[in-house]
Formats: structure tokens, C-alpha cells, sequence
């Protein structure tokens, strides 16, 4: 199956959504402003005046997304959840910056989570409290309320000003970055999807090159390809999450089978091997190899030509081999392919519908409104 991907036209500030399992996103209240490419999908009760920048993603499908009143998610940021085992809360008054990752965790009421931060599975952030650019939230933290964090693993650094909050608040929320991510989204509508049966590409994807699919292999919202010339390969039941920029300049980027791609990552002239995860909001270097039964943690990196060893954790800034992969790591491995290849399947039909919809109703709306 081969088809060229055209941006889908989205009625004025509304993003583009979809339900899971007969499930429609809840809208509690007027969006403020929601920007061209922003998803909201599933299970997500959104409270009014939220914000959403370009390609930012809130997706519910394996647990809910609960996000309170004057929400601000910033230029491709993504919230999600950990399959039926950890929503996602955000209280009232958040801002989260550009390229960050909300996952599965709790975020108090007026906190600010800034650019290229990852907060992960079962952690919890206190009210009023900021996560600098930069820094990743480990599994199960428990940050302050009121504090400055930073690190990797975040931690708590200091207390921090009220005025300096709101002053954070309203930078962030003023000053979009608009680097190269905005860039090639506005400029390049040019995908070429080559899909096997059960594969998936998400209708906000966006960028130049030709995708190659093998049989249940899914592209998710928001993401990027720079591939004009070159193209991307995606193999047998692997899934690349939201926000994902795939870049082939020099080399054909090339994903092996039953591999997870996590949110916000770069995948960048690199050939990634069977059965690989890399976590979210790492970024592989040109001509990085990761042979296959690698876990690669969030927040890492790779050098230029570094070679991962098969079977061991990854870790670090630059990543080295932390451990053997145990049973249980395989099996995370595994289980992550699988669930994907299901929601694949459901967001195929749904989305073939919802496009239907939108083709031949100017007034197409997927919200549940209260």
C-alpha cells in the first residue's frame, strides 16, 4: 500500500482528536488557542483555557489523562500514560515548554516544567514547583512543592520565589521557540507512507521522505521526517512514538523489529536493531548502531559512531552499558511492541473514520464538551 500524506484541515483552534474504545476526549471549557498539528486523543479530560502550541499531544489510551484549568503545552511536548497501570494528572495553571514529556506521572497545581524535560512513570511534582530545561524526573520521584529542580535525576535545589514563578510563567508562555522542528513542520508536507497490513501512520505526522511500514508498524502523532532522498525504514511490529523526529541525511535511518521508539526522541542517520527500546527524549547520534536486545534509558545520548552492545541497559550523557539486560527488561521490551501493535489497529479504523468525517462535515468536532 502506498499513499501520500496532505496536512489534514482542522476547523479553526481545535485540534485534531480522536476517541479509543468508543471513548471521546472531554473538553471542560473553551480552548484559549490551539495551534495547527496539536492532538488530543482518547481518554484526556482537558479543563478550559488550555493552551496547545503546534504538534502538541495528549493521548489516553491504555490509562486516563486527567489536565485542570489553563493548561499551557508547549511546541511539540507530549502527555501520556503507562498502559493500564499509571494515568497521568496535571493540575490547574501548568506550563510545560517545547520538546518535554509528560508520562504517566502527577504534575501539582502551577508548575512549570520546561523545554526538554522528560517526567516519568509513577513520579509526582509538588505544587508551585519548576523542573529546569534539560532534566529528567526518574521513575518514581517525589519532588517538593515550591522548589527549583534540576538534574538527571531531578532534584530538589533550592526554594524558590513565588514572583519568580509567575515570571516563569509568563515567559514561557510569551516566547515560543520556534527552532528547526517548527520549521520543517510549516515548510514540508511531502510523505510518502509505503504500509504493510496493520501498520499506522498518525494524521498530525509531518515533514519529507518516503516511510516504509512492515506489517503493524506505527508512526505517532506529531512526529518528524527529514528523509527526503533518503527515507526511513520501520520494521515488523515497531512503534515510534509522539514527537519523534526521524533525520536521514547521510544514512537511511532503520528500525528493527518489535522496537519502541519512545517519545521525543532523535533518531539520526542511525540503524537500530531488533527488539531494541529507547527511552524517551534520547537522541541517537549520526552513525550510532544499537544492535539488537538493547534498553536504552530517557534522557540519553550517543556519540557519533558509538556501537551499543546487545543485551545491556544504556545509560548516561554520553550512554554507556550499565547492566545486562535481565528477564524482566526482555520482557518490558516485548510487552511495549505488543501493546502498540494493538493500538495501531484501533487507531487505523478510528482515524480512517474521523478523516471520513472531517472530509464531509465542515463541522466535524470529536470533543466531548461539559
Amino acid at each position: 500500500m502506498m499513499t501520500r500524506m496532505n496536512p489534514i484541515k482542522l476547523l479553526p483552534n481545535s485540534p485534531f482528536t480522536l476517541a479509543y474504545q468508543g471513548i471521546r476526549p472531554t473538553l471542560k471549557g473553551d480552548l484559549l488557542r490551539s495551534e495547527p498539528g496539536s492532538a488530543v486523543v482518547g481518554r484526556v479530560t482537558l479543563g478550559g483555557q488550555a493552551q496547545l502550541e503546534p504538534f502538541a499531544v495528549l493521548r489516553a489510551d491504555g490509562h486516563v489523562v486527567n489536565v485542570g484549568k489553563d493548561f499551557y503545552l508547549g511546541l511539540h511536548s507530549s502527555v501520556h500514560i503507562a498502559h493500564e497501570r499509571y494515568g497521568a494528572t496535571i493540575g490547574d495553571r501548568v506550563s510545560v515548554g517545547a520538546n518535554s514529556v509528560v508520562h504517566a506521572c502527577s504534575v501539582g497545581d502551577d508548575c512549570v516544567v520546561q523545554d526538554d524535560v522528560q517526567v516519568l512513570d509513577g513520579s509526582s511534582v509538588g505544587n508551585g514547583s519548576v523542573i529546569a530545561a534539560g532534566s529528567v524526573v526518574f521513575p518514581r520521584s517525589v519532588l517538593p512543592s515550591g522548589h527549583w529542580c534540576e538534574g538527571s535525576p531531578a532534584v530538589a535545589v533550592r526554594p524558590l520565589d513565588p514572583v519568580e514563578l509567575q515570571a516563569l510563567h509568563r515567559r514561557m508562555r510569551t516566547n515560543v521557540r520556534s527552532g528547526l522542528l517548527l520549521e520543517t513542520a510549516q515548510s514540508s508536507d511531502s510523505i510518502v507512507i509505503r504500509g504493510a497490513a496493520g501498520s499506522y501512520v498518525a494524521a498530525t505526522v509531518t515533514g519529507a521522505g518516503e516511510i516504509r511500514l512492515a506489517e503493524s508498524a506505527s508512526l505517532w502523532f506529531g512526529c518528524v521526517v527529514e528523509a527526503a532522498d533518503l527515507g526511513v525504514t520501520i520494521g515488523r511490529g515497531a512503534n515510534v512514538q509522539d514527537n519523534t523526529v526521524l533525520r536521514s541525511s547521510a544514512r537511511a535511518v532503520t528500525i528493527g523489529q518489535g522496537c519502541t521508539i519512545g517519545h521525543n526522541v532523535l533518531l539520526h542517520d542511525c540503524v537500530i536493531g531488533d527488539q531494541v527500546l529507547v527511552g524517551m527524549g534520547s537522541s541517537i547520534a549520526p552513525g550510532t548502531i544499537v544492535q539488537e536486545n538493547v534498553l536504552i534509558a530517557a534522557g540519553s545520548t550517543t556519540t557519533p559512531g558509538q556501537v551499543l552492545d546487545s543485551g545491556w541497559l544504556w545509560a548516561g550523557r554520553p550512554a554507556r552499558p550499565l547492566r545486562r539486560l535481565e528477564e524482566r527488561m526482555v520482557e518490558l521490551i516485548r510487552d511495549a511492541a505488543a501493546v502498540y501493535c494493538e493500538y495501531a489497529l484501533e487507531f487505523g479504523a478510528n482515524q480512517t473514520a474521523a478523516l471520513k468525517a472531517m472530509a464531509e462535515q465542515p463541522t466535524w468536532n470529536n470533543f466531548v464538551r461539559q
